[in-house]
């Protein structure tokens, strides 16, 4: 080749490498295989978990079990309150330690994922202050609580810390937050680390690039029937798995759902904070939108996997045939979930 033809050569190909780049950097990333996590989101109770009560959450299939010590904001104030007497036994340190020792016992996994109960709102995803004093004295407060339980994570070697759940307010008000709270938590914990993200507000979000999971808690609307079939289900996710799986590659960061389930009643696959109490109960459509959320995703390596909402305690009376709620426990959803738990729980 001739100087001139290999000038002309290097010209081309550094024009070329960054759209050659781009290409893999978006359409083109090929994912590994993983393992998938199968989790369940423990319910903390007033007493110490059992070893029965452990040993349900491993017959069911699960490798992964979510403990939560909770948090209490007193509406929109800036104090954050944890580990008090006024919690149950659960929600505490005490029980937390209690329930992870219990859990290592069956050779669970563990995320823990530090929640926050406001007082008028439940969830946080509204929760802001009025004022930069207001602010800075909450972000102490929650900073005490989170790396709290994150040295208790590092030491107990914890393999996902979950730090935050749906803070969509704070991270639209205080975007500077979190990043900052990341980086201590990194100081602390060497562990997998995540955020559970709104199923509505997870492109919001701007640090995922500090984290190793996408966090989403996955309760997005994709049907208004009562009794959706299976294959409908299936199609109906379509586009939500496409806008997830090319937020994973955009990242390079696979999906977690941090929180997934669905009642037992009718539109169990729609808007669940607008469906009235007094829904019928409806198991058929409860068990077609777990295997729908099964077949859709857990074969995707973009995918690492999620915690069901949620798994109570004194599993021989929990749920059942009249409950109407979350769990899956003594429901024709429970033989489903534990199917596919079982098909794809690390060997």
């Amino acid at each position: 080749m001739g100087m001139k033809s290999l000038k002309a050569f290097l010209i081309i190909a550094l024009v070329a490498l960054p759209i050659l780049v781009l290409m893999s950097n978006s359409e083109d990333i090929i994912w590994p295989e993983i393992s998938k996590i199968n989790g369940v989101n423990y319910v903390s109770s007033r007493t110490p978990m059992q070893p029965a009560d452990a040993e349900s959450v491993v017959t069911l299939g699960s490798n992964y079990i979510s403990i939560i010590p909770y948090a209490f904001i007193p509406g929109h104030q800036p104090e954050v309150y944890f580990d008090v007497p006024q919690q149950w036994y659960g929600e505490r340190i005490e029980g937390t330690l209690q329930m992870i020792e219990e859990s290592r016992k069956k050779g669970l996994k563990i995320m823990l994922k530090p929640h926050v109960w406001v007082r008028g709102d439940g969830w946080a995803g509204e929760f802001k202050l009025e004022t930069e004093e207001e602010w800075q004295k909450w972000e102490k407060a929650f900073d005490k609580y989170i790396l709290t339980y994150a040295e208790i994570a590092d030491s107990l070697d914890i393999e996902i810390f979950c730090f935050a759940t749906e803070f969509r307010m704070v991270i639209r008000e205080h975007p500077e937050y979190f990043p900052k709270l990341i980086s201590k938590v990194r100081e602390v914990y060497k562990g997998k680390l995540t955020y559970a993200a709104n199923w509505d507000n997870y492109e919001n979000v701007q640090f995922w690039d500090q984290l190793d999971y996408i966090g989403v808690d996955a309760y997005f609307p994709i049907c208004d029937q009562k009794t959706p079939e299976v294959n409908n289900l299936i199609g109906l996710w379509d586009p939500v798995k496409k806008k997830l799986k090319g937020y994973a590659d955009k990242y390079n960061k696979p999906i977690l759902f941090t929180e997934y389930g669905y009642q037992s009643i009718d539109f169990s696959a729609s808007e669940h904070w607008n469906i009235s109490s007094g829904s019928d109960l409806n198991m058929v459509a409860q068990r077609n939108a777990y295997e729908a959320i099964y077949k859709t995703f857990w074969d995707e390596n973009w995918f690492a996997g999620g915690f069901l909402w949620k798994w109570y305690p004194n599993h021989p009376n929990a749920g059942g045939k009249t409950n109407k709620r979350f769990t899956p426990q003594n429901k024709p959803a429970e033989k489903v979930v534990s199917q596919y738990y079982n098909k794809y729980t690390e060997e």
